[in-house]
């Protein structure tokens, strides 16, 4: 039996069981099969072929808002564990986001779009930078990472929080923004929509995240071994997504006054702080990207593109998989 042919036969059930948990009774995924066998499975090995025995494989994976990084960082996560038998640590960059509190500050004292969870700068860089440190120390000692709750908008008690006891393998880290660099100067004159126009006339929030992106983002960037870049069409088709996935949020929390799900319109709202960096990795991060899924209109895995080194690279393990 062919390799691929093996895992799926392994892996296909716990696939789909998770695969079951992210449906709603309107909204099914389709062509499962195909995802899992045809792209997800040879990703997989991929990165297996990739992973240090030593110390830990940083994979960053990117996608726009509602491109489903979660769903596709979940499904290689699975094959991981179960075929290859990896120790798999799975995290969103979202989870590292300040407090309100210290959103509130930010937006008081630099710009109000701070208060907006969201763009560089409005996570707690240091945190991410010290989780990398420590699961990169050759002394691993157990620590625990933060767990955001976008329910209420704010950092979840500590008692939620992540507890990381083993030394992960294979690290897979995911956020609409990871890995995405800064822009040009020049460029950040021009307003990505009518929100920059209006609200950020004097360039302050814009040169901000840029700044972010530049230094402290930069430095921890750096620090992964390959990225997965999950590209849409356009961002027309990110708006669409964005606002079927904070639905699919409002089935799944249990009604509070407390809650900051959004409205449709509060999303369109909130989608344009997210355009200028989104679109700025539409442009440049397919040429520095160790994979590209392109997703199609219907929001499925079209194709899967290898930069043209690991290109050749997997082509040569394939064809040891094929001969062994």
């Amino acid at each position: 039996m062919h390799p691929i042919d093996e895992c799926y036969k392994k892996v296909s059930k716990d696939c789909f069981k998770f695969i079951k948990s992210q449906e709603t009774p309107k909204d099914k995924f389709k062509n499962k099969k195909k995802m899992i066998k045809s792209f997800l499975i040879p990703v997989s090995f991929w990165i297996d072929s990739k992973a240090n025995k030593s110390k830990p494989y940083f994979v960053g994976l990117a996608g726009g808002q509602g491109t489903g990084k979660t769903t596709i960082s979940s499904i290689i996560s699975i094959i991981l564990k179960k075929y290859f038998k990896k120790n798999v640590l799975k995290i969103s960059i979202d989870d590292f986001y300040k407090t309100r509190k210290e959103r509130v500050f930010l937006s008081k004292k630099i710009h109000p779009f701070l208060m907006i969870r969201g763009v560089p700068g409005t996570h707690d860089i240091n945190i991410m930078l010290d989780f990398f440190k420590k699961a990169k120390s050759k002394k691993f000692k157990s620590f625990k990472l933060p767990k955001f709750d976008k329910a209420i908008d704010d950092r979840s008690n500590k008692k939620f929080w992540y507890s990381i006891k083993k030394r992960p393998d294979i690290i897979i880290f995911e956020g609409w923004c990871v890995g995405a660099k800064a822009e040009k100067h020049n460029t950040l004159k021009k307003s990505a929509n009518s929100l920059e126009r209006l609200k950020d006339k004097k360039l302050i929030w814009r040169r901000f995240v840029n700044q972010q992106l530049k230094s402290k983002y930069k430095q921890l960037y750096d620090q992964l071994n390959c990225l997965l870049f999950i590209k849409s069409k356009n961002f027309s088709l990110l708006k669409q997504w964005r606002i079927k996935q904070e639905k699919k949020l409002r089935l799944n929390i249990k009604r509070s006054n407390n809650n900051k799900i959004m409205s449709d319109k509060e999303i369109v709202n909130f989608m344009q702080t997210y355009q200028r960096v989104t679109q700025n990795m539409f442009k440049y991060v397919p040429k520095y990207a160790s994979i590209i899924l392109n997703l199609n209109s219907n929001h499925q895995i079209k194709s899967v593109v290898y930069n043209k080194q690991d290109e050749k690279n997997f082509i040569n393990f394939n064809i040891y998989l094929i001969f062994n």
